[in-house]
């Protein structure tokens, strides 16, 4: 039914998280409707993603140096860690204004089919012994798998003489924190336990 070029866009378009079949088919039509520099940019910007980008090498957050903006800012409480999912959980809390310190991506949740070693809890525990820690807060979705990772991570430090917090319970249950309202957030940061 449709050109090979453009459904094959269609294709990849729809194999994006939270994009379906009908979606993809409305952003390819859209491109396709763009000036041809607009198209040239937005495929250059595609193409060197991972050549201009990557991942902090503290933190694990998205990266255009060695050390990301956050973990470069020599003004955040270096002595508090907010522990996430990933790297748009950053962005989600950042909004909110009410978190100076600092962040720890762990790439995931622990699943119960998969190896989790590919998370960064190891790297988590070697940033808490090195830099004196004070308190890491726990700030994965409310779900079942955030739950169980939250558990886990806090178990891993149980030894040790920190705090360890988690987001409050005003995000709803099943929700993910890149989704939430700033409100929503800052009333969970504020409330923590």
């Amino acid at each position: 039914m449709y050109p090979k070029p453009f459904k094959k866009l269609i294709d990849h378009f729809a194999s994006l998280p939270s994009v379906g079949p009908k979606m993809a088919e409305r952003l390819v039509l859209y491109l396709f409707k763009q000036q041809p520099e607009k198209l040239v940019d937005f495929a250059k910007t595609i193409s060197e993603l991972k050549t201009n980008l990557k991942y902090c090498k503290q933190c694990f957050n998205i990266s255009e140096g060695d050390l990301c903006l956050i973990c470069a800012d020599t003004t955040r409480d270096q002595k508090i860690i907010c522990v996430v999912e990933e790297p748009l959980d950053i962005f989600a809390i950042e909004k909110t204004k009410k978190f100076a310190g600092l962040y720890h991506v762990l790439g995931g949740v622990i699943e119960p089919t998969e190896n989790n070693n590919k998370l960064k809890i190891s790297e988590l525990e070697q940033r808490v012994q090195r830099n004196g820690v004070t308190e890491i807060i726990l700030a994965m979705n409310p779900t079942t798998e955030g739950d169980a990772t939250a558990l886990y991570v806090a178990r891993s430090f149980k030894e040790v003489d920190i705090i360890v917090t988690r987001l409050a319970r005003g995000l709803s249950t099943g929700g993910d924190i890149e989704y939430a309202d700033e409100l929503t957030l800052s009333s969970a940061i504020q409330n923590r336990r």
